[in-house]
């Protein structure tokens, strides 16, 4: 293809005016091409802006999607330790009650793990305590410490089925070791 020159019009056997007229066409058309791809060429920086923009967003909507799923899982695990711990709290007061106490709480408490995870509270008492109740009556039975209240052992119980002697009894008593006693058990009545 030939570029356009007046020379090339003038060989085409064209006058002068007739040339002026066609460059003129010529630079209407051109010029309105130009303009067109100078319109065109903003619009494609403006798509290619609009682009980069979109790319980021997505880019950004990503990261917080991650951000947030991780944030969800985390939230979850402190929520399940949160409840893990508190189901644990109230089986160990449940077990106390039942006189499950010290060393035996803590194996109770290691054997009694599946049950303790299943436990459902309401606020926190634990709503169904059959299964627990259960492992008391069956496999931690051994497990409960008796208390009972005794009084202390008297090494020297009194004489007379525990009532106390006279001052003229124990000095009636004959035996000089065992008079002595009695008269240091029931100091009083001899003034020391």
């Amino acid at each position: 293809m030939s570029s356009f020159k007046r020379a090339s019009l003038k060989a085409l056997g064209l006058n002068d005016d007739q040339i002026d007229a066609v460059v003129e066409l010529h630079t209407e058309v051109t010029d309105g091409l130009k303009e067109k791809v100078k319109e065109l060429q903003e619009k494609a920086d403006k798509f290619d802006e609009a682009q980069t923009k979109i790319n980021q967003l997505e880019k950004d909507a990503k990261k917080y999607e991650e951000e947030h799923s991780a944030f969800e899982a985390y939230k979850k695990s402190v929520t399940e330790k949160e409840a893990a711990a508190a189901k644990t709290k109230a089986v160990r007061a449940y077990f106390e009650s039942k006189g499950i106490k010290g060393a035996n709480l803590e194996i109770a408490m290691r054997g009694a793990k599946d049950e303790i995870s299943a436990v459902e509270l309401d606020g926190d008492k634990i709503k169904d305590e059959k299964p627990l109740e259960s492992l008391v009556n069956g496999d931690f039975k051994a497990l409960i410490v008796s208390t009972s209240t005794q009084g202390a052992a008297s090494v020297n119980p009194p004489a007379n089925g525990g009532t106390k002697r006279t001052r003229e009894e124990i000095m009636a008593i004959k035996d000089a070791g065992e008079r002595q006693r009695a008269i240091a058990e029931n100091h009083e009545m001899f003034g020391f």
